[in-house]
């Protein structure tokens, strides 16, 4: 199929059903096996199966054991679920397959339950406060580096994934969690094992005891324990602290009611998996490519060499870190560390000229989007050259959201955004890494996209 290139005036709209149709047809798709679905194909290679879906259109139907299904493919209709008829569509979790993660947490409320959450929360995210984080990132990764020999072997994903734990839990709940630090990598561990479509065992509802639930349902029972005693140590001294777990403890909404035990350990449930691991992905993505790529690494020392006076960066350096953004960029779009979007449809919608029931499961894949060849040259290869005003100017809005959209988008986006700027620069003119690892990794695309193996690399202090 032809497709225009970035920059024409082309829209690259697929084909969809013809808009006034009364009444519109559900989208096409794949055929699947009984019972089954689609749940085979997904599972055996999901980036080829998204492919094959998108010969179908940018609004494509499928369907795995229980559920029915359905993909939006065009940044333009991303847009309208997440924006413009975004009231038509809820959240989706893991209480579809009869179980549960955090659903009384910002993630996944709904409705004015979630509007009162996030009013309460974003207190804790206002860019004053946020900026108030760098130091403390700087530090926390000079701390990293420190503890590397020279020649020692590491796993960067483990490694970032410590820093950037460490990080959160000192900014945003004043926690320090040291040996404990394991219990909050082990439930990520487990959760993506649950989620991951490595098989159709991720498709057994919870309730079903296999091997696999028992295990996801013994990590959460035990995280949720440590987590409402990290709380029950904070009763009673609010207000020696200012940070997000004494917002959630204590503040009101407009009607002077606090929030609930349940929401507020779902609240830290939440930020502990999802502001920790998705930064930490990034990073070793980032650090994959840089490792490998030269003339990237060439152009990250030189603009080191002219922004930067100290050996990391200031909050006022930031901005003159042009390219060190643009890798950034980049790595999140290559590699979307929240790969898919989720959604459930509340009421029938009519999306790219087809109806969509009530009931179906909507997902919205970035690392499909930010492929797409209709809006990027070359989609495949690692090119933060690409970011360029005049490519974003041109760019769709919702060809590239990484961080999702609309009044959803991700709260902690400008936190991780603080986060990855300072940590790139600190740990990169410190050390080199020799990749021994393949720089085109296998990824498991389950509750996050994280490689199917360590990326290893060897150190190099300079």
């Amino acid at each position: 199929m032809s497709r225009p290139t970035q920059g024409t005036e082309d829209s690259g709209t697929r084909p969809t059903a013809t808009e006034g149709d009364s009444p519109p047809e559900t989208p096409p798709g794949p055929d699947g096996f009984p019972v089954l679905g689609n749940a085979l194909s997904l599972v055996r290679d999901p980036r080829g199966f998204y492919e094959e879906m998108s010969a179908y259109g940018d609004v494509v139907s499928y369907s795995v054991p229980l559920m029915d299904f359905c993909t939006v493919l065009h940044p333009d209709l991303v847009e309208q679920v997440l924006l413009h008829q975004r009231d038509s569509f809820g959240k989706f979790g893991f209480e579809e397959l009869g179980g549960e993660l955090a659903s009384e947490g910002l993630l996944l409320t709904d409705g004015e339950q979630w509007r009162r959450q996030r009013t309460i929360v974003q207190d804790a995210f206002r860019l004053e406060r946020i900026q108030r984080y760098g130091d403390a990132m700087g530090r926390f990764a000079d701390d990293l580096v420190a503890g590397w020999d020279d020649g020692e072997e590491i796993a960067l994903n483990r490694e970032f994934s410590r820093l950037t734990l460490r990080v959160l839990t000192h900014s945003l709940f004043d926690l320090d969690l040291a040996d404990e630090a394991d219990v909050v990598t082990e439930f990520a561990d487990v959760l993506n094992d649950r989620g991951s479509l490595d098989g159709v065992s991720t498709f057994v509802p919870m309730w079903v005891p296999t091997p696999e639930n028992r295990r996801y349902k013994r990590a959460l029972d035990g995280f949720r324990s440590f987590v409402e005693g990290l709380i029950d140590e904070r009763r009673g001294q609010t207000d020696q602290y200012d940070d997000l777990l004494a917002l959630l403890l204590t503040a009101e909404d407009e009607d002077g009611e606090t929030m609930t035990e349940t929401e507020v350990r779902d609240g830290m449930v939440t930020f502990l998996f999802a502001g920790h691991e998705t930064t930490s992905l990034a990073l070793t993505y980032a650090f994959l490519e840089i490792a490998h790529r030269d003339d990237v690494r060439e152009r990250l020392d030189a603009e080191y060499d002219a922004v930067l006076d100290e050996p990391r960066p200031s909050l006022t350096d930031l901005d003159d870190l042009v390219y060190t953004e643009q890798v950034i960029q980049e790595t999140l779009r290559l590699y979307p560390p929240a790969f898919i979007l989720f959604r459930n449809v509340l009421e029938d919608v009519e999306l790219g000229g087809y109806r969509i029931p009530e009931g179906t499961k909507l997902t919205l894949p970035q690392f499909h989007v930010h492929t797409d060849d209709r809006w990027y040259d070359d989609p495949e290869t690692f090119d933060p050259d690409r970011w360029t005003d005049g490519f974003e100017d041109s760019l769709p809005d919702y060809a590239y959201f990484p961080f999702g959209g609309g009044p959803r988008h991700c709260i902690g986006m400008r936190f991780a955004m603080l986060e990855l700027k300072t940590v790139i620069p600190t740990v990169a003119r410190q050390v080199d890494f020799e990749l021994l690892s393949d720089p085109d990794p296998e990824f498991d695309m389950a509750t996050t996209l994280r490689p199917s193996e360590d990326v290893r690399v060897r150190v190099e202090k300079r």
